[in-house]
């Protein structure tokens, strides 16, 4: 009966057309950690299950996290007056390249891999580094919390300084080998992560590219996040229609090819048609963009055009772990975009909630709702301490916990019907 229980309470998704449902007082069966729905009464062929009451708290889907990067954890908040390659070079890649040493990989990992598991992220996409004893410790402490993520051992042969660079061929070998020590992991997968076009030769590319045809893993990148950056592509590669063309060449952009890029601030008209026809998902991170002054990512265009879009934290361009705050500044961008740069309809509380739950859950399977057949990811939130004087409807203290996080306190958490164990 530990695999079957029932979970009372106050339930908050979003349905395939992004529109809020809500469910009070309701109850969701879990069977082997999926979900059997919500019911207003308990069926009579459930009715001897335990039941586990959470009415006085809301709860929502687990937060999708699809991009991250766990090495740079360590120096949030710093190098927030740069833009991104200076940013780079100045923080970036001499905090990276500490990984080669296990001692401060265990010590750094540790403290990411606490403040993960303790946050609202239910599942994650990750960036390690370089090198590959180091993500397979990552991987090894993240498969201990009970969370489901994906982890890259990161490529890069070029345009780095000599101090953070491999070679081709050691890049490749690297991965293959770290993809053999990657298979024993059941909640955490490998995946191929090629760091940006900037720093990846055409024949990384291609390597990376017979490896993912072999295997069919997924890919995680990054895509037209800053003009400068987009400049730089052009010329290392002008035989590519456009950024994302590069990595198309070499079967790394979707299509039989499961890819998340990261920002697609400045992406162009053939640029989003050849991810909405390649399937590719879009990972924004607003409050990245913001703090590198990259920019205020079309979204809209891009939901409208049917391409599958999450939420990334974008650690540690983004200063925080919380997709909440995420997609909060992900609101707030779209309001000034349309305000000061296009016609685009700003997006909703209810739409940056679907990107944080079932548009960013999509990558991982059926996640990211309660009904039928979807994993069951769960938040469990005590909002009781955002105090007022006022008395909310259902649906406001939903809308307002959201802005409210740092008030309100993570009860349980849930992932794929297992209960995480906080705090630890």
């Amino acid at each position: 009966m530990e695999n079957e229980f029932i979970i009372k309470g106050n339930f908050y998704y979003c349905d395939e057309k992004r529109e809020l449902v809500e469910k009070t007082g309701s109850y969701c069966i879990v069977r082997d950690g999926i979900s059997e729905g919500l019911f207003d009464r308990i069926p009579k062929e459930y009715a001897g299950l335990p039941v586990r009451d959470y009415s006085a708290f809301l709860i929502i889907p687990g937060l999708i996290d699809l991009h991250t990067h766990a090495p740079q954890y360590t120096f949030r908040g710093l190098g927030m007056d740069m833009e991104l390659l200076d940013w780079l070079n100045t923080y970036t890649f001499p905090e990276e390249c500490k990984y080669s040493s296990l001692k401060y990989a265990d010590s750094a990992y540790d403290i990411f891999v606490r403040a993960l598991k303790n946050s609202y992220t239910t599942r994650a996409v990750i960036f390690g580094t370089i090198h590959a004893p180091a993500t397979l410790l990552l991987m090894e402490k993240l498969e201990r919390t009970g969370l489901i993520t994906q982890v890259g051992k990161v490529n890069m042969d070029r345009n780095a300084p000599a101090y953070y660079v491999e070679t081709t061929e050691k890049s490749i070998c690297e991965t293959e080998a770290f993809l053999k020590s990657a298979q024993k992991y059941l909640r955490t997968k490998p995946i191929l992560t090629p760091r940006f076009i900037p720093s990846c030769s055409d024949k990384l590319l291609a390597g990376l590219g017979e490896i993912q045809q072999r295997t069919r893993l997924c890919v995680q990148s990054h895509l037209s996040e800053n003009r400068s950056e987009i400049e730089w592509v052009r010329e290392l590669c002008p035989d590519a229609a456009f950024y994302g063309d590069a990595y198309d060449r070499y079967g790394l952009f979707g299509n039989n090819c499961r890819t998340i890029m990261a920002h697609c601030v400045s992406s162009g008209d053939e640029e989003t048609e050849r991810m909405a026809h390649n399937g590719v998902f879009v990972a924004h991170c607003p409050a990245s963009n913001m703090n590198l002054s990259s920019g205020a990512a079309p979204v809209r265009r891009y939901l409208e055009r049917g391409i599958r879009v999450g939420l990334g934290t974008d650690v540690a361009a983004g200063s925080s772990l919380s997709v909440a705050s995420e997609m909060v500044s992900a609101v707030q961008a779209s309001k000034m975009r349309w305000r000061y740069v296009s016609q685009d309809k700003p997006l909703s509380l209810e739409d940056v909630f679907y990107m944080a739950t079932r548009g960013g859950g999509e990558f991982f399977g059926q996640v990211g709702s309660f009904e039928k057949g979807f994993e069951f990811d769960a938040l469990v939130i005590d909002d009781s301490g955002a105090e007022s004087a006022l008395k909310f409807n259902d649906r406001d203290r939903f809308l307002r916990s959201v802005y409210l996080e740092k008030e309100c306190r993570l009860e349980a958490k849930y992932v794929r019907g297992s209960e995480i164990r906080l705090g630890a």
